[in-house]
């Protein structure tokens, strides 16, 4: 199969996350992966979407852009936002962490997208904004 790709923006705005999700999902699809594959995708999005909504614009709306590249069995899955960026990745990835506990968040997005994906590298600079990479190899079938 020849390289695909599909690059998308929403607003960051809760409500686009389960678009953002199903989208991804529906492009990914065309790979045959399965069920457990596609949720373990559709739940990698859904973090990182919603990490973009919550805490990549503070209080305001701005874009996140979301592309999806496969290249032979390997699906590649970028999440960015150009908003204030994450001071120190490295204790944001730490289970339980989170800067936000007044809104209950668990701190643990970071955690599930790198139990579910083969790869996440996450790259951020203050006031520039936060890329999260994400890659997984879909089982032939």
């Amino acid at each position: 199969m020849r390289n695909n790709y599909v690059i998308f923006k929403i607003p960051s705005l809760s409500i686009n996350e389960s678009f953002a999700r199903s989208a991804v999902a529906a492009f990914c699809s065309i790979l045959n992966p399965t069920i457990g594959e596609i949720n373990d995708i559709k739940t990698a999005v859904s973090e990182a979407v919603t990490n973009a909504v919550i805490h990549g614009y503070e209080n305001s709306v701005g874009d996140i852009e979301i592309s999806c590249k496969i290249k032979g069995q390997m699906v590649e899955i970028i999440v960015e936002d150009f908003g204030c960026g994450i001071l120190d990745v490295e204790k944001a990835k730490e289970p339980l962490y989170t800067t936000k506990p007044e809104l209950e968040r668990s701190g643990m997005g970071f955690a599930v997208m790198e139990s579910y994906m083969d790869e996440v590298v996450i790259l951020s600079e203050k006031d520039v904004g936060t890329k999260v990479i994400m890659r997984k190899k879909i089982s032939e079938r």
